[in-house]
């Protein structure tokens, strides 16, 4: 297939043109809305070494740095073992997509984002483009391919993130010296590995080549082609000035052909690499401390360390996770929480159990995620997000801190750490305040503890709050009070 000519037509046939200001008409898809929960995979050859993070590749090749000094020490000398002879180590030979497809069910997980390709340039699919891929080297197999169908069978939405942008630069430090990088040709796994960039500088020199971007362009579009993913995530190296024009254009014809296969996409970005409302806005690692008029995602990972598996993953507990998707939905976001399988195509104990606790919870508070809103108010407590990405960290929640949403006419609390001593004052639903005013002004029917129905829960309402009192309920996870009013 001539996937240059394919994207060509598919600009020209659709309502959307190739220029920003038609892009703009991009609504949000009614099914990431509704959705919530996305799982995203780091999973390829970076998984072999199994060490410090999924920048393996590029840093093993940094002369000083931690991972040069593991590599030399564990591998040997880079110009006999480098990054591309992990890939017979890659085997996979324990993948099981069926199993994969079910714990992220499981998990309460609506969306499903594999990477395709990370900045490694290895492709976890077969590539027309590329013999550097899964298909044909390490595990044998089309790993992505089987992913996806096995995620279609269990009813979850199928998407997938392309990092290949990043692959400009990405191994560029091992031709400083004697590895076996060298001049790699135009078919090598390690070309162009070009000068690295300053990483957030949208101007940065050396700035890739047409050729370099054409090559992008049609990896992109085989992605579209072969597996029609509901969504395309892109890493932040996108907003590179040099990717813009066909960045758009990609974009134009994505978002055309997908309205000819009758189905709604998104392309998600980071750092303003698109002209806002022309897809969703990613947040890394971090959010918003309030609410906002446009669906956005946060995408973390399991562990703090690392996006991939490593012997040195340190994961956080599950709780700290619920409350992030609380946290995220209540402010009009989604969460993209990414798991590290191992090489052997396994899923580590510790990400299966955060999956499954995660999966327990949602099964009883559901109902405050799924299809919700944001409240006039998103959150009440001092505890809050500090904003913007990489601002993640251990928020030390109290009874105090809650969060909003709506769903089918009702309120939903969350109460990000549940009382000791079982009570609760929601001081966003107070009644009539000694000034005549009202926090809230509805009328109050019913207060239900989800979960925990068979526990003897009172309510009373005053001008400092709607004060509920519950007896023998233990949580470590956040409890949802659900409020009936009218």
């Amino acid at each position: 297939m001539d996937y240059l000519k394919t994207l060509n037509e598919g600009v020209a046939n659709g309502s959307f043109a190739d220029d920003w200001e038609s892009l703009s008409a991009f609504t949000p898809p009614a099914w990431l809305r509704e959705a919530k929960l996305g799982i995203f995979i780091h999973w390829g050859v970076y998984c072999v070494p199994a060490y410090a993070h999924e920048w393996y590749p590029r840093n093993m090749y940094i002369q000083g740095s931690h991972e040069f000094e593991h590599h030399v020490k564990t591998f040997g000398a880079h110009k006999d073992f480098g990054y591309r002879d992990f890939i017979p180590r890659f085997k996979a030979e324990k993948f099981d997509p069926t199993a994969w497809a079910e714990l992220f069910y499981e998990a309460g997980a609506r969306y499903v984002v594999p990477v395709a390709e990370h900045h490694d340039g290895f492709q976890m699919y077969k590539s027309a483009l590329s013999r550097w891929n899964a298909a044909e080297m390490g595990p044998k197999r089309d790993v992505l391919k089987e992913l996806l169908a096995a995620c279609d069978e269990r009813g979850l939405t199928r998407a997938l993130s392309s990092h290949r942008a990043e692959h400009w630069w990405f191994l560029g430090n091992g031709r400083q010296f004697d590895s076996d990088i060298g001049e790699p040709e135009r078919d090598d796994l390690y070309w162009p590995s070009m000068p690295e960039a300053r990483h957030h500088d949208i101007y940065g020199e050396p700035a890739p080549t047409r050729e370099f971007i054409e090559d992008w362009l049609r990896r992109c579009v085989e992605l579209v082609e072969n597996f029609r993913p509901r969504m395309v995530y892109f890493d932040w190296w996108v907003k590179h000035s040099a990717f813009k024009p066909s960045l758009r254009r990609f974009i134009a014809y994505y978002y055309n052909r997908a309205a000819q296969w009758g189905f709604a996409p998104a392309v998600a970005f980071k750092d303003d690499a698109l002209p806002f409302g022309c897809g969703i806005p990613d947040m890394e690692r971090g959010g918003f401390p309030d609410a906002k008029p446009f669906l956005w995602q946060a995408c973390t990972s399991t562990a703090w360390n690392s996006w991939c598996y490593t012997e040195q993953n340190s994961y956080k507990p599950p709780a700290e996770i619920i409350q992030n998707l609380i946290d995220v939905v209540s402010k009009n976001g989604v969460l993209l929480l990414n798991i590290g399988p191992k090489a052997d195509g396994t899923v580590p104990e510790q990400d299966e159990k955060i999956l499954r606790t995660m999966g327990q919870w949602l099964k009883v508070n559901g109902e405050a995620i799924y299809g919700s809103s944001p409240w006039r108010s998103c959150s009440e407590g001092a505890t809050n997000n500090a904003g913007g990405g990489f601002s993640e960290g251990t928020l030390a929640y109290t009874p105090e801190d809650i969060r909003f949403t709506v769903n089918r006419g009702k309120i939903y609390a969350a109460v990000m750490r549940c009382p000791e001593d079982g009570r609760v004052t929601i001081r966003s639903l107070g009644g009539l305040r000694e000034d005549g005013n009202h926090n809230f002004g509805g009328v109050i029917e019913k207060v239900r503890l989800l979960g925990f129905e068979d526990h003897p829960l009172t309510w009373t309402l005053d001008g400092e709050g709607l004060h509920t009192v519950f007896s023998g309920v233990k949580s470590e996870y956040p409890i949802v009070l659900e409020v009936t009013s009218s």
